[in-house]
């Protein structure tokens, strides 16, 4: 049990929920326009995408405990990795041999569904195999690119391969439907690094909260935060969305509460943490209630 546990650390297994609540606005799409789906096929693209989810999570954890990073690090419920690896450092090798091994996974999910839909599925699955290995070692040195990179893996890529994976077709429903998880998984990360600016700036990273600060970086995030509502009611309004889509718009009252917190407590972490764990609330109740709305849309 005690191996076990020391496997499913660096997993970083309750942050996993995320990849559900995104597969299920796919899915939601994909019901939406067709009508029907095929369990087997939802099962595949789930385990795909939680397989994407675990080695993204075990390369950060195995490449901070290299690099130091981790030992530096203000751990919070929400940031700063499980700190396994610092407790258990003989369990690194396995860690790194385990992320490899679920990226094979991502791999053969990807290749099933590219032989049953064709290779239009390709450049998605391209890009996202490639924000999975180089996120932690080459994309946290860009303030931009480490802002929007895990956006768009869980959001576009992981949404629209969805859609594609279970109808062989891209749509503009299920882009619009992708914004919205880009925007607010963009957010969890965002605010996520404020605990971490000293920790990470000893390491070179370069995020916004780093190279701009926290205070300005809470309007980044407010932006955003906004951004995401604005996607959702566009798309009803241009009938890409289902009336009853406007069901995720209920969790902006929460949104609205975590944008007051960001900016009010951005420079004092203590304080910010609850804010932290409200944040994680809005992204996945704002993802289920999208994706309620859609299957049980007309």
């Amino acid at each position: 049990m005690s191996y076990l546990k020391i496997i499913a650390g660096p997993m970083r297994l309750p942050f996993l929920i995320l990849t559900p609540a995104c597969v299920a606005v796919g899915a939601g799409t994909a019901f939406w326009q067709t009508g029907a789906l095929k369990v087997l096929d939802v099962v595949l693209v789930l385990i795909g995408a939680l397989a994407a989810h675990i080695s993204v999570n075990m390369h950060n954890e195995y490449f901070d405990f290299k690099s130091g990073l981790d030992s530096k690090t203000r751990r919070t419920p929400f940031s700063g990795g499980s700190g396994t690896l610092q407790a258990h450092p003989l369990s690194a090798r396995t860690t790194r041999g385990l992320a490899w091994l679920t990226l094979a996974v991502v791999a053969a999910v990807g290749i099933y569904f590219v032989r049953l839909h064709g290779w239009k599925l390709l450049p998605l699955g391209i890009l996202g195999l490639m924000l999975l290995v180089i996120y932690t070692i080459w994309l946290t040195y860009n303030p931009l690119l480490c802002l929007l990179a895990p956006g768009i893996g869980f959001g576009v890529l992981m949404v629209m391969g969805t859609h594609f994976a279970l109808t062989g077709t891209y749509t503009l429903t299920s882009f619009v439907a992708s914004l919205v998880p880009t925007f607010l998984v963009c957010n969890l990360l965002l605010l996520n690094q404020f605990p971490d600016v000293e920790a990470d700036r000893t390491v070179g990273r370069k995020h916004y909260p780093i190279t701009i600060g926290r205070k300005a970086s809470s309007v980044i995030f407010g932006i955003f935060m906004l951004m995401t509502y604005l996607s959702i009611i566009t798309g009803v309004i241009l009938k890409l969305l289902p009336v009853s889509g406007l069901l995720a718009v209920l969790t902006s009252f929460l949104a609205v509460r975590v944008c007051s917190g960001a900016r009010k407590y951005a420079d004092d972490i203590p304080h910010l943490i609850p804010y932290l764990g409200q944040n994680v609330m809005v992204i996945i109740l704002t993802l289920v209630l999208l994706a309620v709305g859609l299957f049980i849309g007309k």
